[in-house]
């Protein structure tokens, strides 16, 4: 059942430690909060439980890298963690804000102003400039004059390496520089949340690392909060915690690492999975 507004409104003023209508506690000061947090694909005997519960808070200013082995959920939890699915049971509040009850005309204009987005085909629009590919979701959201909009840009984009560059097309950059317009464009709206979905994926190892700096920069300089969803030790050693999950659920975490001890978690928790395959063949 779906809020009203002023319900909603209502809800989100809620302080630190109090409790929902639907019994759970929130943590105001939080960027990303997940409370029961269940998605279920299909019915019936053909039920997948895509996520089986997830409880979590991820505190303003700190990036965190999510890691599982195939169909262990992490997509599914970018998804619902970022508005882009509903789950089927639990909530979500970014920013303060619960996003569950929200319509798509609110969750669209949500993504617009308050979230950025990183993804591994970088998502550029080729007919656009790259000044006007980083202003696209300022445009989209409104409010800010063109000057400011401007102004930010080449902000943003002197931070990440491209000064001067706003005049050319994305096909006239290399990957790498691509992603670094992506990353831009994700913070240009100083949004509560990036959510990063494999973003050195599509990259050489030299200019993943550099762009998993500019990350690690956003949220130590800019105060920024970064979600990384990432099949890659070495991008997940640049994260404040990584969160492993299996099945659907937690399984373990991991304070900032080295890429191998990640490594060796992964493996850890990968080795129940392969054994009893092996005892089933």
């Amino acid at each position: 059942m779906r809020l009203r507004r002023s319900e909603r409104q209502h809800g989100q003023h809620r302080q630190h430690g109090q409790t929902s209508e639907d019994g759970y506690g929130y943590d105001a000061t939080a960027a990303v909060e997940l409370r029961g947090v269940r998605r279920a694909y299909g019915r019936g005997g053909s039920t997948v439980h895509a996520l089986r519960g997830i409880d979590l808070s991820l505190p303003r200013g700190s990036f965190t890298a999510v890691m599982g082995p195939s169909g262990s959920g992490k997509s599914t939890f970018l998804q619902c963690a970022a508005g882009l699915d509903l789950p089927t049971g639990g909530s979500v509040r970014l920013g303060g804000t619960e996003i569950t009850a929200m319509d798509e005309n609110e969750l669209t204009e949500l993504r617009r102003s308050r979230l950025g987005f990183v993804f591994q085909a970088f998502n550029l629009l080729p007919s656009l400039t790259v000044e006007q590919n980083v202003l696209l979701p300022m445009r989209l959201a409104g409010g800010r004059s063109a000057h400011e909009g401007r102004a930010r840009a080449a902000e943003l984009l002197a931070r990440v390496g491209l000064e001067g560059m706003g005049g050319r097309r994305p096909a006239e950059l290399s990957g790498g520089q691509q992603q670094r317009v992506a990353i831009a464009r994700a913070l240009v709206t100083r949004p509560d949340v990036v959510f990063a979905d494999e973003p050195t994926g599509a990259l050489d190892t030299t200019t993943a690392a550099e762009v998993l700096g500019l990350l690690r920069d956003a949220v130590d300089s800019l105060r920024a909060t970064v979600v990384m969803v990432t099949h890659d030790p070495a991008a997940a050693a640049h994260a404040d915690q990584v969160l492993f999950l299996a099945d659907g659920l937690i399984a373990d975490r991991l304070p900032r690492s080295s890429a191998a001890a990640v490594a060796a978690r992964m493996t850890a928790l990968a080795a129940p999975a392969r054994a009893y395959t092996g005892a089933a063949a």
